[in-house]
């Protein structure tokens, strides 16, 4: 499993997340990100890219 970790403080809710791992991070209603804090494995990649298209660099994997 992986373990993820959003800093709300830096987020500012652009949600270019939300296209690279749509299955980890959404706007809600409001259009706040939400996210789930783990993840199967299976979903690396695209939460290596949520990571990398973060314009704030808000995203990160817990070890």
């Amino acid at each position: 499993m992986i373990k993820i970790n959003v800093d709300m403080n830096k987020c500012q809710h652009y949600g270019q997340c939300v296209f690279e791992a749509p299955n980890i991070f959404k706007l809600n209603e409001d259009d706040k990100l939400e996210y789930v804090a783990t993840a199967d494995d299976s979903e690396l990649g695209n939460i290596e890219a949520a990571i990398d298209v973060c314009p704030m660099q808000a995203i990160f994997i817990v070890d």
